[in-house]
């Protein structure tokens, strides 16, 4: 009895291994990419990680790879440093700062428009905004900060030009010198070149939402808006806390709506310094500039622990208050 137990279970193992190699072949194609997506992790992603070490000691560029494992270890030297820099206060606050104001206004952009286009029954005009609303990501920001320049300069600018013609201004407005203006100029352009990409994401959301709700709504004499209020902005609410989640955890490690070191390396100058200088571009600078890349590797892994951290947090947060989370 006891033997036949054993030959039914090691058959039934045999037959479990057979199956799972026919349902290998027959999807070979999707394991192979598969397998090229975590080889490019493994290479790009997890590899690279092996330059942490150097946040912790005093690596030099001449000694190569091989210097960051035989470097003096210097411990937390290079943390106390930074977090005792006297601009440690101002990036620190630019960087929050620039952040919660995108998602603030860059955020729930996407969602409004998403919300107003599932509204429009006129299908080439709705696919018309689609359109011109998402072409705007695909330009780089070296593109926009072009635009930028032609528009908003106090030389050639458009706008100056326009308002100086209608009478508006006495003298042109400096937006990209003048530190006050850089955080309005940095949300404006954020929202407008990504607004159309994320509206995409929750587009797709309010599709997923049964039409059948919006029906037994309207025959019991619900409005537009109380449609919108109580069926489709709760059906994307999975999609919203997700994106918000992930949001937050990149507040300090560059944004996720619009890139902060981009735009702060772009449109930041000596002028407006201030308010443009931002951990990204800190790190950047006393990395690639002044050859300190150990106190790079530092700032680095700090706001990438931060973030972490804050990922975590909302995500916990989330699935307490709302019941959805990122994972």
């Amino acid at each position: 009895m006891e033997l036949d137990t054993r030959v039914t279970g090691i058959k039934g193992k045999t037959e479990q291994r057979t199956q799972f190699w026919k349902r290998f072949k027959k999807q070979k194609t999707l394991h192979l990419f598969v397998g090229l997506g975590m080889i490019f992790l493994l290479v790009f992603a997890y590899t690279p990680m092996f330059g942490i070490l150097m946040a912790f000691k005093q690596y030099s560029i001449s000694t190569g790879i091989k210097g960051i494992f035989t470097s003096e270890w210097v411990g937390l030297k290079h943390f106390k440093e930074f977090f005792n820099d006297y601009q440690f206060g101002t990036i620190v606050r630019n960087t929050l700062a620039l952040s919660l104001l995108k998602i603030l206004f860059a955020f729930p952009a996407p969602i409004l428009l998403a919300i107003l286009l599932s509204e429009v029954k006129n299908l080439k005009f709705k696919r018309f905004v689609q359109t011109i609303s998402y072409l705007p990501h695909f330009i780089s920001w070296v593109v926009v900060a072009g635009i930028a320049f032609a528009f908003l300069s106090t030389d050639i600018g458009m706008v100056n030009k326009a308002l100086l013609g209608l009478g508006i201004i006495d003298k042109p407005l400096d937006v990209l010198t003048n530190p006050n203006y850089f955080w309005g100029l940095a949300t404006g352009s954020a929202v407008w070149k990504e607004m159309g990409w994320w509206t995409i994401i929750f587009l797709a959301a309010v599709a997923g939402i049964n039409p059948s709700l919006y029906e037994a709504a309207q025959i019991d004499g619900a409005g537009r808006l109380a449609r919108i209020r109580h069926i489709t902005f709760p059906g994307m609410k999975g999609t919203i806390v997700v994106v918000l989640i992930l949001t937050i955890g990149s507040i300090l490690g560059g944004g996720l709506v619009g890139s902060n070191f981009e735009q702060a390396f772009l449109f930041g100058n000596s002028i407006n310094n201030p308010t443009s200088e931002i951990v990204q571009t800190y790190a950047f600078k006393v990395g690639l500039r002044d050859g300190r890349f150990s106190y790079a590797a530092a700032i680095d892994l700090i706001q990438s622990i931060i973030s972490v951290i804050l990922i975590f947090s909302s995500n916990y947060i989330a699935k307490r208050t709302s019941g959805s989370s990122l994972f």
